[in-house]
């Protein structure tokens, strides 16, 4: 059974194309590209499932036409339409800490020095100059955190911890 923890999202379905089973993968990360798999793991339901790549070609920058091998129809996609895609973590080349872009947080818990936390990442707000980690706090309430280097402390990657040491004021605004 494939574990939450063992993957990493990459991106998600979002529509078929032409007649044949294809579908469009928008990219929220560059991950693909450096990774070595056969297969992508479709969150259908709640549950992870693995389909095996028959091929694919990119659009663009931040879009693939993909063609799964246990899809031969529109019709036989569409059930996928709107799920998040993920790649293995085993299967992702090791990435210094240059080459981490900041979706690869989307999902990290955040929290505080002293071990408070804060919430968990949802989403990177990329509309400002200053790029903000869109965090949803246990409440349920959305804050927003400047991604900034020097508010982190520390990564824990297994756990998937970002530990930040915020502006004191900046978690009432």
């Amino acid at each position: 059974m494939i574990r939450h923890e063992d993957v990493y999202q990459i991106g998600t379905i979002v529509k078929t194309h032409a007649l044949k089973g294809e579908v469009v993968l928008n990219f929220t990360d560059d991950i693909f590209d450096t990774s070595d798999t056969d297969y992508l793991i479709v969150e259908v339901d709640g549950i992870l499932v693995p389909f095996f790549i028959e091929e694919y070609r990119f659009r663009n920058g931040s879009s693939a036409l993909m063609k799964f091998d246990s899809i031969h129809s529109a019709d036989q996609a569409q059930p996928i339409i709107g799920c998040d895609v993920y790649i293995e973590k085993t299967k992702v080349a090791e990435r210094g800490e240059e080459d981490i872009t900041l979706n690869y947080f989307v999902g990290f818990a955040v929290q505080t020095p002293s071990g408070e936390t804060v919430g968990r990442i949802t989403d990177v707000d990329d509309n400002t100059e200053n790029w903000l980690f869109v965090v949803e706090t246990e409440q349920g309430s959305e804050v927003l955190i400047p991604a900034h280097e020097e508010f982190i402390n520390s990564i824990d990657h297994d756990a998937r911890i970002l530990t930040m040491d915020l502006p004191v004021g900046l978690l009432d605004l």
